[in-house]
């Protein structure tokens, strides 16, 4: 590989008016091919005319203001749930808004509340009878007459959003004074469409200069519900992947005419809950899922004809408005985007962009952004803040899934001054760049070696989800550390739906099954384990020699005398406290090798401590002396493996992403598969190192994912000898063999 390859191209870098000097000069440093505006910044002729490609922010659902004001009934809306209220006589006065950011939401009084909103008697379950309630518009209230005293009452209720969520965050995080408020239109109005549609092809014409039209993204944004006091609840609930920004009297009745029934407003509100990713989804929720996901593709293929009809590529960021973009969906391609760009924190949001369906460009944007404070309000680029760290820490992270998974591009978004009195960040991210570049080169050459057998990891809501909970590394949630732990690992991954093993069992080439997660959620199942067909097809294939690996509360779905539906391929079950007076087996624990109260046995080999458990279960207990116990916790066992058949099991208690967690994590892949013959191949013996080896370029890449230098060793497959390796703090390796 020349240096000019490694030194140009492959980066977006953002560009700011007034700083043109800085501008050029980073382009240079970085060796940007393109410059991009951002979110508050402009480009200038200077920046223009310098010979780079442009991408030109475009966020078409805020673009045509001050429209929006003047018609607010076309402006996107939602259900909410009111505050929970108690009644103290029989009559009972709510203010729906109540506890609610009034920056962001007014009362959508203009559609019929009797038609649309719901009054519901949470005590009993039961919806109130709409002649029981009444609505004052002017004072922005509902009394419900024939209250029981004692009984909670709730009002689910439509709101428009007068501010959309992302000006609103970038306003309040980035001080923008005055600046106006920017509100979003609802693109499945046909005023709308005809405004949105005018507007783009003016914007074309007086943007010559640009190459790529970054959309962001869409039409509708993830969920975010601000609350009215910043500082103690900011957040009344957000999620990344639910629909219930896109709904409006108008998308409820093109769908009851499309799918023969009708939605009501607890088909979104879910009595508070909403429809939250970690929540396994309705049959009802994914028909609207589907039914959103068909118009944004409809009128968003229109508007990304338009923009290559002008000469122009068409790029959408998945982070923002991507709801019913759905890049892991397989009608993705029907879009005919040219680019997707996903934001990164880490390695599992590297692995979603590239899982993205399709021939297109991926580019990631990288963190820190290029803002005074992070998205916790924690300094970057202000007093306190050390962004080239923070640089550092979500690189070395994201490295190891770029390690396993080709990417087309990166690049930064933001303020370009603010990185002006950092020149050691300036540095730094030159050598990401050409870091990036070399990975990028090795993929072009062909897929980096993985393991000769396929694992899959099983949730209620499968490929659709693959890659993420929802939205952002969330500490404590298993799965999220599963996945991270996983994006960096030389093994195949499919994500796996429960009705998908349900309708056709598990697909050919799957050597093990993780299920990991809380009972309930989606990631665990839930009551999609009600379907006895996916627990027999799951017993089957394990007693036929498949591997199991159960996190958590894997397979949990209550019934008398078990919690796990797996229980008996586990060897590991929980009691609720409903089985207090049963008696539980007294195990005795493998003996302990090196690391006391830690049992000698393949996948723990690697270990110097007990395991890191994450979230811990409690109740634990095994059900026979087949299952042999690792790690207790006391009595209860906190580690486990089983024969089932002849097939293996683990259980562990929790899981929490520490190298030396990712190395059980892989031992246990490999063993559950019948493959620990084969580990030595391609692994290294540092549990906080990691290795890629791609055949075609002959070359091994080693990458030290520790602040501190380390030293390991690599076995090669066949006869060749094994590498020993010194890397520095963060460092990365090229060998040649």
């Amino acid at each position: 590989m020349s240096q000019s390859s490694l030194t140009y191209g492959d980066f977006t870098l953002p560009g700011e008016a007034g700083y043109e000097k800085l501008t050029l000069e980073l382009a240079e440093k970085w060796g940007a091919d393109t410059i991009r505006d951002s979110d508050g910044t402009q480009l200038s002729p200077e920046i223009l005319d310098s010979g780079k490609a442009i991408y030109s922010t475009l966020c078409l659902v805020r673009s045509v203001q001050p429209w929006a004001r003047e018609h607010q009934n076309q402006l996107q809306q939602n259900f909410l749930m009111s505050l929970p209220k108690i009644a103290a006589r029989k009559t009972l006065t709510i203010t729906p808004l109540e506890g609610y950011y009034d920056e962001q939401f007014v009362l959508n009084v203009s559609d019929n509340p009797k038609r649309w909103w719901q009054v519901f008697d949470r005590t009993t379950g039961q919806e109130v009878p709409k002649r029981h309630w009444s609505v004052n518009t002017k004072r922005g209230t509902v009394t419900i007459a024939e209250a029981v005293p004692g009984h909670t009452y709730t009002v689910n209720f439509l709101a428009f959003r007068i501010w959309e969520e992302i000006s609103m965050y970038n306003h309040l995080t980035n001080n923008w004074g005055d600046r106006e408020h920017l509100a979003a239109v609802d693109p499945m109005q046909p005023a709308v469409q005809k405004v949105i549609l005018r507007f783009l092809d003016g914007w074309l014409d007086e943007h010559a200069a640009t190459t790529v039209v970054r959309l962001t993204s869409m039409f509708y944004n993830f969920s975010w519900f601000w609350g009215s006091d910043h500082k103690t609840l900011r957040d009344r609930y957000t999620d990344w992947g639910d629909y219930a920004m896109t709904v409006s009297p108008r998308a409820l009745k093109l769908f009851e005419k499309r799918y023969g029934y009708a939605l009501t407003s607890e088909d979104f509100v879910q009595g508070g809950r909403y429809n939250s990713t970690h929540n396994p989804p309705t049959a009802r929720y994914r028909d609207y899922m589907d039914f959103i996901h068909d118009f944004v593709i409809s009128f968003g293929r229109e508007c990304i004809a338009k923009i290559q009809a002008a000469g122009k590529k068409a790029y959408v960021f998945y982070d923002d408005h991507w709801v019913g973009v759905e890049p892991s969906s397989e009608r993705f391609p029907e879009f005919g985007f040219d680019g997707l760009i996903k934001c990164v924190f880490n390695a599992f949001e590297v692995r979603l962009c590239a899982h993205a369906k399709g021939n297109c460009a991926r580019e990631l944007r990288l963190h820190p952004y290029l803002f005074p404070t992070g998205l916790k309000g924690e300094p970057t680029f202000a007093p306190g803040g050390n962004p080239t760290l923070d640089a550092k820490n979500f690189w070395i992270d994201a490295r190891r899934g770029i390690l396993r998974a080709p990417i087309d591009r990166i690049g930064l978004g933001g303020y370009l001054s603010l990185v002006e009195p950092f020149p050691d960040f300036q540095d730094y991210i030159a050598g990401v760049a050409q870091e990036f570049r070399r990975l990028k080169a090795l993929h072009a050459g062909g897929k980096p070696w993985t393991a000769p057998f396929k694992v899959g990891v099983l949730t209620a809501w499968g490929d659709l989800r693959a890659w993420t909970c929802s939205g952002h590394f969330i500490k404590g949630v298993e799965l999220y550390d599963v996945i991270e732990a996983l994006s960096g690992l030389p093994v195949d991954v499919e994500f796996l739906s429960l009705a998908d093993i349900a309708e056709n069992g598990v697909p050919r080439g799957i050597k093990t099954i993780i299920n990991c997660g809380a009972a309930g959620t989606a990631w665990s199942g839930g009551e999609h384990w009600a379907d006895p067909a996916v627990e027999a097809n799951l017993t089957a294939w394990v007693q036929r020699g498949g591997g199991l690996i159960g996190i958590g509360q894997p397979s949990a779905l209550a019934q008398p005398g078990r919690t796990f539906r797996l229980a008996a391929l586990l060897g590991v079950d929980q009691d609720t406290g409903d089985r207090l007076a049963n008696g539980k087996y007294k195990f005795t624990p493998v003996a302990a090798g090196e690391v006391d109260g830690l049992g000698q046995h393949f996948i723990t080999s690697d270990c110097t401590q007990v395991p890191v458990e994450g979230a811990q279960v409690h109740g634990l207990h095994v059900l026979d002396g087949d299952t042999a116990v690792l790690a207790a916790r006391g009595s209860e066992p906190t580690l486990t493996v089983r024969a089932a058949g002849k097939g293996r099991s683990m259980y562990a208690a929790g899981f929490s992403f520490t190298p030396e967690n990712t190395r059980l994590l892989h031992r246990a892949l490999y063993w559950t598969s019948g493959y620990e013959a084969k580990w030595s191949d391609w692994n290294t013996s540092n549990v906080r190192t990691e290795c890629a080896w791609f055949p075609q370029a002959k070359q091994l890449i080693v990458i030290n994912n520790d602040g501190e230098p380390q030293t390991t060793t690599v076995k090669p497959t066949g006869a060749r000898k094994a590498v020993t390796v010194d890397l520095e703090a963060h460092g990365i390796a090229v060998l040649d063999l």
